[in-house]
């Protein structure tokens, strides 16, 4: 289970990409990783079509596993972990160390 979202930001706390921050723009809860812009860029060999007339070799992400990124926070300046809590009758997302709440 992971507390991420799309649109959040996280770094990259394992790999050749250690270090390295992005946005999510897709979350697998099934599979357990993330798309993260920028990070683990391979190479897509494309086939010749009508969108692609020319065909060739295109970058782009593929996934990582949600254990090798943190929420990346903005004060501290590094990542950290997601918790839980309810506020208000609301099940809100806080940051483990500091508890203070993000806004969604």
């Amino acid at each position: 289970m992971t507390r991420l979202k799309k649109g959040d930001r996280v770094v990259v706390l394992a790999g050749s990409d250690r270090g390295k921050t992005g946005r999510l723009l897709a979350v697998d809860p099934r599979k357990s990783q993330v798309l993260v812009e920028g990070v683990n860029m391979k190479w897509k060999h494309v086939r010749k079509s009508q969108q692609n007339p020319q065909g060739g070799r295109t970058q782009r992400e593929y996934p990582v596993h949600v254990s090798n990124v943190a929420f990346w926070d903005e004060q501290s300046g590094k990542g950290v972990r997601l918790g839980a809590s309810l506020e208000g009758g609301r099940k809100r997302r806080v940051l483990r160390p500091s508890g203070k709440s993000i806004e969604d």
